[in-house]
C-alpha cells in the first residue's frame, strides 16, 4: 500500500550538513511521517516527525539542528540536518504510521519503512 526509498545519507565532518529525501508511493493522506534511526547496538528510536497537516515534532536531542518537512504533492518527506555530530550516525529510516490525527509514538504503529539511509558523521 505504501512503499518508501529513502536517499541522501552519506559521510560528513562534524559540524556539517545532510538533507536526507524519502520518497513515497501509494496512500500517504491522513498518514504521519517520520524520520527514525538507529546507531550500532542501539535501539531504533524516533528522530522526527510530521502529520499530515505539517505540524512537527522533535526528539529533544536533534531540536535546533534538524528540520523534517513533507511535500504532499510530490509525496517526499524531507530531513534537513544540520551541525552534525558524531553521535548523530546511524542508519536513517523513513516511515509512514497508520491513519492517526496524532501522530504516534511507537514503532509498532509504523507499518512501512524504508531500506534506510546512512549516515556517517567524523570529527
Amino acid at each position: 500500500q505504501v512503499q518508501l526509498v529513502e536517499s541522501g545519507g552519506g559521510s560528513v565532518q562534524a559540524g556539517g550538513s545532510l538533507r536526507l529525501s524519502c520518497t513515497a508511493s501509494g496512500y500517504t493522506a491522513n498518514r504521519c511521517m517520520g524520520w527514525f534511526r538507529q546507531a550500532p547496538g542501539k535501539e531504533r528510536e524516533g528522530v522526527a516527525d510530521v502529520d499530515s497537516y505539517g505540524s512537527t515534532s522533535y526528539a529533544d536531542s536533534v531540536k535546533g539542528r534538524f528540520t523534517i518537512s513533507r511535500d504532499n504533492a510530490r509525496k517526499t518527506l524531507y530531513l534537513q540536518m544540520n551541525s552534525l555530530q558524531p553521535e548523530d550516525t546511524a542508519m536513517y529510516y523513513c516511515a509512514a504510521s497508520g491513519t492517526y490525527y496524532i501522530c504516534p509514538r511507537n514503532l509498532a504503529e509504523y507499518p512501512y519503512w524504508g531500506q534506510g539511509t546512512q549516515v556517517t558523521v567524523s570529527s
